[in-house]
């Protein structure tokens, strides 16, 4: 069942997913990856969606009124603290269409997400950005959002 809630932004709407919405949800992650690293393959997504979206994930999509494509997408999930043990909210993604962008949408789904994740007694919400992606470090940290650790990489083979 469809669920339509209030949302801040005026001309918008926000709706709930579901399981069905697996192929859209890759689409709009390939948007992400894409935007950040242009000519790249990202068919592994099918297979991270598959695997992670589930009963205990909530997938909303931002409409724009009287528009029958969304706009902006959240896909939350859970994490578990691996200092306290405690389980906290999550963000997989979040994504706002460059045309719809700088209006306040991205703000409102994080505000959504933070009251939603209150509600459910969680202490802390969570997120993995990329370092160059600016845009989505400048929202998070407009909003209070710090650096708690740092994912640390090495590649093991020779570029091809």
């Amino acid at each position: 069942m469809k669920l339509t809630v209030n949302f801040p932004v005026p001309g918008y709407e926000l709706r709930s997913g579901s399981r069905l919405d697996r192929a859209l949800l890759v689409k709009f992650m390939q948007r992400t990856y894409e935007e950040l690293y242009p000519g790249q393959s990202f068919a592994h997504l099918s297979h991270t969606v598959e695997q992670h979206l589930s009963a205990d994930t909530l997938l909303w999509w931002v409409k724009s009124v009287g528009q029958p494509s969304p706009v902006a997408t959240l896909w939350i999930g859970n994490a578990t603290d691996q200092i306290m043990g405690d389980r906290h909210a999550y963000i997989f993604l979040l994504y706002v269409n460059p045309e719809h962008r700088y209006r306040g949408i991205g703000s409102a789904l994080m505000g959504w997400a933070e009251a939603w994740a209150k509600k459910r007694g969680d202490r802390q919400i969570g997120l993995q950005v990329f370092h160059d992606n600016q845009p989505a470090l400048s929202l998070y940290q407009k909003l209070g959002y710090q650096t708690h650790s740092l994912w640390m990489i090495k590649q093991l083979r020779d570029e091809p």
